[in-house]
This record gives structure tokens, sequence and C-alpha cells, in this order.
């Protein structure tokens, strides 16, 4: 599986951490959280005390649900 955006292979498993959300999902940091706490976005997944990251399903998911929708993102 692959971005479309940078041919970059995409993790089928696993996690992905805020960099690697934002090059998929092109939205500012900002606008990211916010639509975490409305509830529009994935939830974040603590690793560790300092480490936060999405399981790469949620983030497969909702690149696939903004891109069918005419809303925020194509």
């Amino acid at each position: 599986m692959f971005d479309h955006e940078s041919n970059k292979p995409r993790k089928p498993h696993g996690f992905y951490r805020l960099p690697e959300v934002l090059e998929i999902i092109p939205v500012s940091k900002s606008t990211w959280w916010a639509g975490i706490k409305a509830g529009r976005y994935p939830k974040p997944v603590k690793l560790s005390p300092g480490t936060t990251a999405w399981h790469c399903e949620a983030i497969h998911r909702l690149e696939a649900s903004l891109t069918q929708s005419e809303g925020e993102f194509k």
C-alpha cells in the first residue's frame, strides 16, 4: 500500500506519529488537535509519557472517509 501523494510505503499496522499523520491528512497541527477534541479525528494513543501516536488503521479509515466526502480533504 502506498501514499497517493508521496509514493511512500504505507504501514498496514502499527502507529503513526504526528508528522506522518499530517503528511497523510494535510491539515495544520492546531486543526488536527481541534478535530480530535471535536470528535472528527481519531484519538491518540500514549505509547510512553512523551510519545503520542495514532493507529495506522484509524488514519487510513479517516483518509478514506475524507477522500469520499466533499468536506475538508480531498
